[in-house]
C-alpha cells in the first residue's frame, strides 16, 4: 500500500525556482504546476498556490524535501493543513475510490498524478476556508459595531485595504482552484476521467468550493455596504462644510452692509 500526502508549505511557490531546486526528472510542468519523479515509484507534485504532494515517501524524506523548498516550515507532521490518501494497486479490480483510500488497477503515473492533484486541491480548500472564516469574523465585528453604536469602527483607508484583500483572495480562489475543470489527461481516457470524477466527489471538492465562494460573496457584499456608508458619511461632511462656508459668506456680506450703512 502506498500513500499520497499533501501539505500546505507556503502561501505561494515559484514553480520555476522549485524546478531548479528539486532538479528531478520532469514529468509535467507549466506556470502553475510541477510534477516530477523523485525515485523508484516516488513522485512529487508542486503547486503555485503553496501545496506540495508526495507519493510513496516516508516522513524523513518528506521533511527533507519540504525543508529544501521552504526552510522555515515545520515538519509536516506538525502541519495543520495536510491531507493523506492511501493508494492500493490491485490488478484484479477497476479503479475505485473510497473514503480513505483509492484502488487503481495498475501503477499508472497519470492516475497517481490525479490522486495527488485532488488531494492537494482539498488541502487548498481547507486553507481558503480558514482565510474566509477569519475575514467573516473581522467583518462581523464591524457589523456588530454598526448595530450597537450606529457607526462603522473603521477608517476609510483601512476599509479600502480590507476590500482589496478580499478581492485578492477571491481572485486567488478562481485562478488556483480548477474544481470544475477536468485535467487534460482525462480528456481521452475514460478510466482516468471516471477516477477524477470519483476523487472530486469523495473529497467533496465542488460543494466545498461553492461554500467558500458564497462566503466570499457575502463578505464582499458587506464591504460594499460599508463603502456606501463611508461614502455617504464623507459626502455628508462635505455638504456641511459647504453649508458652513456659505453661511460664513452670508454673515460676512451682512456685516459689511451694516458697516457700510453706518
Amino acid at each position: 500500500m502506498y500513500a499520497v500526502i499533501a501539505i500546505q508549505i507556503s502561501n505561494a511557490l515559484n514553480i520555476r525556482k522549485c524546478k531548479q531546486m528539486l532538479d528531478l526528472p520532469l514529468l509535467y510542468s507549466d506556470s502553475d504546476e510541477l510534477f516530477v519523479q523523485s525515485g523508484d515509484d516516488q513522485f512529487i507534485y508542486v503547486f503555485q498556490y503553496g501545496v506540495v504532494a508526495f507519493f510513496n515517501h516516508n516522513s524523513a524524506e518528506i521533511n527533507a524535501w519540504v525543508k529544501l523548498l521552504n526552510p522555515e516550515v515545520p515538519d509536516w507532521e506538525d502541519q495543520d493543513l495536510s491531507e493523506t490518501m492511501k493508494v492500493v494497486v490491485d490488478s484484479s479490480s477497476p479503479n475505485t475510490v473510497s473514503f480513505d483510500h483509492v484502488s487503481i488497477s495498475d501503477f499508472d503515473s497519470e492516475a497517481i498524478r490525479l490522486i495527488m492533484l485532488n488531494t492537494s486541491q482539498s488541502v487548498a480548500l481547507d486553507k481558503y476556508l480558514e482565510i474566509t472564516d477569519q475575514l467573516l469574523a473581522d467583518t462581523s465585528q464591524y457589523i456588530h459595531a454598526l448595530e450597537v453604536h450606529g457607526r462603522l469602527n473603521i477608517s476609510g483607508k483601512r476599509l479600502k485595504r480590507f476590500i482589496g484583500h478580499v478581492l485578492k483572495i477571491k481572485n486567488q480562489i478562481s485562478e488556483n482552484l480548477y474544481i470544475f475543470d477536468s485535467p487534460d489527461i482525462t480528456w481521452e481516457n475514460e478510466a482516468l476521467n471516471k477516477l477524477n470524477a470519483s476523487l472530486k466527489q469523495t473529497f467533496d471538492l465542488k460543494d466545498r468550493y461553492r461554500y467558500i465562494a458564497e462566503r466570499v460573496a457575502i463578505i464582499k457584499e458587506d464591504l460594499e455596504l460599508f463603502k456606501d456608508i463611508m461614502d455617504h458619511r464623507e459626502s455628508s461632511k462635505l455638504e456641511w462644510i459647504i453649508i458652513l462656508l456659505i453661511l460664513v459668506e452670508v454673515i460676512d456680506v451682512f456685516v459689511l452692509r451694516i458697516l457700510n450703512h453706518f
